[in-house]
């Protein structure tokens, strides 16, 4: 009888941490995926940050993230009720019930899309680990390979897991390079503001940012399945978006400091930490940086086993990690073939605009329109 109000006590104590495990599983969970998916490469150097955003001003700049991220939350939240509503939990299912006989483009686009970034991803992992330890860049290639291989092999639970504790140490690691640029540079930051141009675009950098990434969404819809309700999946798209692009705005508020030295920098984060002379800040965000390769390539990769599990429920782990050391080596002989340069100078706006127009557009009509009028939504395979 005695330890029957500590039982009960222990049972409370579950009850809440089972309840907010859930809670943040159906409205922040996406969230983190969504913004471990889109981190890797230009946006986690500051360099994307600068090509369609400070180029045009330090006003217009905030001005084009603010209509990236109504873009980003706007389609995830359709495309989360998308999901919900016909179960489509991977984009081939979802895709072909949004475009029909015409959904082979978009996974056309998506393979491509795997190449290039993941190509970048490989090519920069490389060269953060030769900059870290001073080994060749060919070892740090392979240490991402089998990090892919390995947290594909677990699958989605640990995906999650995973992409959930790195967006923790990511966000603390941004805000941690803030504040200490922000106490440094907070009269240059705001004195940047005056150097902004009338003769620029306001709107159309965020529109090709928010295209050119939106368009791979469809790989996270395996976390989608915690979602419950059309006021769940809505609520949790829209915090998608913004999750999406708090770091952009710490980084771009940081990028400020260098106004417009930056500009022509290829790793803009390095002016800002090479400035604060901060060597162990530097190294740590170095190892962040190298985790938000193997999240973007982890994201891609898992989607990719995700839409062929849906053809084959008989996929074995084996064979998810045997898909994605393989993507992966693909991804790098074409990017060497090709040349990484011109792959991401012609590859990254044709995918910018093929996003726009095979995904974005269909989801904001089509999607749109079967969510408010109710019409079926559930692919029925052939």
């Amino acid at each position: 009888i005695r330890d029957q109000p500590r039982s009960r006590g222990l049972g409370d104590v579950y009850k809440r941490q089972k309840m907010n495990s859930i809670f943040i599983k159906k409205y922040f969970l996406p969230g983190f995926i969504f913004q471990s998916l889109i981190i890797g490469g230009g946006y986690g150097t500051g360099r994307e940050l600068v090509e369609f955003f400070l180029t045009a001003g330090p006003i217009a700049g905030l001005m084009n993230m603010a209509v990236a991220t109504i873009i980003w939350s706007f389609v995830l939240a359709i495309c989360f009720e998308l999901a919900r509503s016909g179960h489509n939990y991977e984009y081939r299912s979802f895709i072909r019930s949004l475009l029909g006989k015409a959904w082979t483009i978009y996974e056309v686009l998506y393979l491509i899309g795997v190449v290039v970034v993941v190509s970048v991803m490989g090519s920069a992992s490389g060269e953060i680990i030769h900059d870290i330890f001073g080994i060749p860049n060919i070892i740090g290639i392979v240490i991402m390979m089998v990090l892919v291989g390995l947290i594909v092999f677990y699958g989605s639970s640990l995906i999650e897991k995973l992409f959930s504790l790195w967006s923790v140490i990511l966000y603390s690691v941004f805000v941690i390079m803030f504040i200490v640029v922000f106490s440094r540079y907070s009269d240059t930051i705001g004195m940047s503001f005056y150097k902004q141009s009338s003769d620029t675009s306001w709107i159309v950098g965020g529109i090709k940012y928010a295209a050119y990434n939106i368009g791979l969404a469809p790989a996270i819809l395996f976390c989608v399945r915690h979602i419950e309700t059309r006021k769940e999946a809505i609520i949790s798209g829209l915090i998608a978006g913004a999750i999406g692009m708090v770091p952009a705005f710490l980084m771009f508020l940081s990028l400020l400091s260098q106004y417009p030295k930056v500009l022509d920098a290829s790793v803009p984060v390095n002016i800002i930490l090479n400035e604060l002379g901060w060597d162990s800040l530097k190294f740590i965000f170095q190892i962040v940086l190298f985790g938000t390769f193997i999240e973007t390539g982890v994201g891609l990769i898992h989607g990719f086993n995700e839409r062929i599990a849906a053809v084959y429920p008989q996929l074995t782990n084996i064979f998810r990690s045997a898909i994605g050391i393989g993507l992966l080596i693909i991804s790098i002989f074409v990017a060497n073939a090709v040349g990484l340069v011109g792959l991401i100078a012609k590859g990254y706006g044709t995918l910018t605009w093929g996003y726009l127009i095979v995904f974005v557009i269909p989801v904001v009509t089509i999607g749109l329109w079967r969510i408010l009028y109710g019409t079926g939504w559930k692919f029925q395979a052939e």
